[in-house]
C-alpha cells in the first residue's frame, strides 16, 4: 500500500493557519434505538428532499436503504439470531486477544454472561446504526475532485460546494465508503426561508453528502443530528476526545461481557488515516455495510509515479543504447 503522509490534523495539512480543533462524531450503536430522529433533523436543517416513497423496504424496518445525495444520515436495521450473535461475540473475543481495550485490571478477561438491552434476548436482537460521511483524514473524494468543489474546512471536515461542482462524478468513485452521490432525481420541495439563511431551490446533478453541518460549526453550534438524538447515540465534539471516550465505552462493554463491541474508524494506520466519524459496532463492519479495510484511492499514486518514472527512464535508456549501437 502507498504511504499516507502529512500532519495528523487534516486542517493543518490543508494549509489552514487558524485551524480549529478537529471536529467529528462518535456514534455508539449500542444505544441507538432506530428512531430516525437524526435522519429527520438532517433533512430538515439541510432542506434535503424526500428520498423515495418512504415505504418499508421489505428486507427490514428501513425505508431509505442507504446513504445518498438526499439522505446524509441513514439508520440501518439489522436482525440477528442466536447463531449470528454468538459469531459476533466470538470474533470480538479474537479482537480482544489482539489488543483491543478492556477495563483496567481485567487483563483482557470479560464476563461470560453479557448484560442485554431491551429488546435483546439470547435468541434475537436488533442492530441499529446511524451511518454518515466519515470525513476521512485522507479523503479520496477530495483528492480526485478536478474542480476544487470539495474542500477541507478549518474543522478538518470535508464539504462539497454545489455551486462549484460540475457533476462529473469523480468523487463518487473516489469514496471508499460509497457515501458521495449525485442528486439527479429531479425531486424538489418548497424551500424554507429562515432568518439569516438564503432561500434556495434544491440543487440537482451535483455531488451531495454530509457537511457535518458546517454552517452550524462556524456559529459554534452542534450538528442537527447530534442535537436531536434522544439517546446520545450520536456524540459530537473534538475528535481526539471522542476517540478516548469511544475506547472507554468499548472497555466498559467488554467488562459487561459484550465482547462483540469494537471501534471502527479510530485506527490512524488504516487505509484512510482514520476517520472523523468514529463508530462503536456490535459486529463485523461488513454486517453494517462498511468496508473492513477502507483505502483511499490515491494511496498508491507515489508508488505508481515512481514505477512509471523508472519504466520511462528504462525505455529512454534502451532507445539511446539502440541508437548508439546502430550508428
Amino acid at each position: 500500500m502507498g504511504q499516507l503522509t502529512g500532519p495528523s490534523d487534516p486542517a493543518v495539512a490543508a494549509g489552514w493557519s487558524d485551524a480549529k480543533p478537529r471536529k467529528g462524531f462518535f456514534t455508539d450503536t449500542s444505544i441507538c434505538i432506530g428512531c430516525k430522529a437524526c435522519e429527520v433533523a438532517c433533512k430538515e436543517w439541510n432542506r434535503n428532499p424526500r428520498d423515495g416513497e418512504l415505504e418499508l423496504l421489505g428486507s427490514s424496518y428501513d425505508n431509505t436503504g442507504a446513504l445518498g445525495a438526499s439522505t446524509w444520515r441513514h439508520v440501518a436495521f439489522i436482525e440477528q439470531g442466536r447463531d449470528r450473535i454468538k459469531e459476533a461475540r466470538e470474533s470480538g473475543r479474537a479482537l480482544i486477544g489482539l489488543g483491543m481495550p478492556a477495563m483496567p485490571g481485567s487483563a483482557g478477561q470479560v464476563d461470560s454472561e453479557p448484560d442485554l438491552r431491551p429488546p435483546d434476548t439470547p435468541e434475537f436482537r436488533w442492530l441499529m446504526s446511524s451511518d454518515v460521511c466519515k470525513h476521512c483524514t485522507h479523503a479520496g473524494c477530495l483528492d480526485v475532485c478536478p474542480t476544487g468543489a470539495l474542500f477541507r474546512t478549518e474543522f478538518g471536515t470535508v464539504v462539497v460546494q454545489h455551486d462549484v461542482c460540475n457533476g462529473c462524478g469523480t468523487c463518487v468513485a473516489g469514496c471508499p465508503f460509497g457515501v458521495v452521490e449525485r442528486r439527479s432525481d429531479g425531486t424538489y420541495a418548497t424551500p424554507v426561508e429562515r432568518p439569516g439563511r438564503p432561500k434556495e431551490e434544491f440543487v440537482t446533478g451535483v455531488a451531495q453528502k454530509c457537511t457535518l453541518c458546517y454552517d452550524r460549526l462556524v456559529e459554534d453550534q452542534t450538528p442537527a443530528c447530534a442535537q436531536t438524538c434522544p439517546t446520545t447515540s450520536i456524540k459530537f465534539g473534538n475528535h481526539d476526545e471522542l476517540v478516548v471516550q469511544a475506547r472507554q465505552r468499548v472497555a466498559q462493554l467488554h467488562a459487561e461481557g459484550r465482547t462483540e463491541a469494537r471501534l471502527y474508524g479510530a485506527n490512524e494506520d488504516d487505509g484512510v488515516g482514520g476517520t472523523g466519524s468514529v463508530f462503536l459496532l456490535l459486529d463485523e463492519p461488513e454486517i453494517y455495510g462498511l468496508p473492513p479495510d477502507p483505502r483511499v484511492c490515491t494511496a498508491d499514486l507515489p508508488t505508481m509515479f515512481r514505477r512509471a518514472g523508472i519504466a520511462a527512464a528504462g525505455m529512454i535508456g534502451a532507445a539511446a543504447l539502440a541508437f548508439w549501437r546502430n550508428r
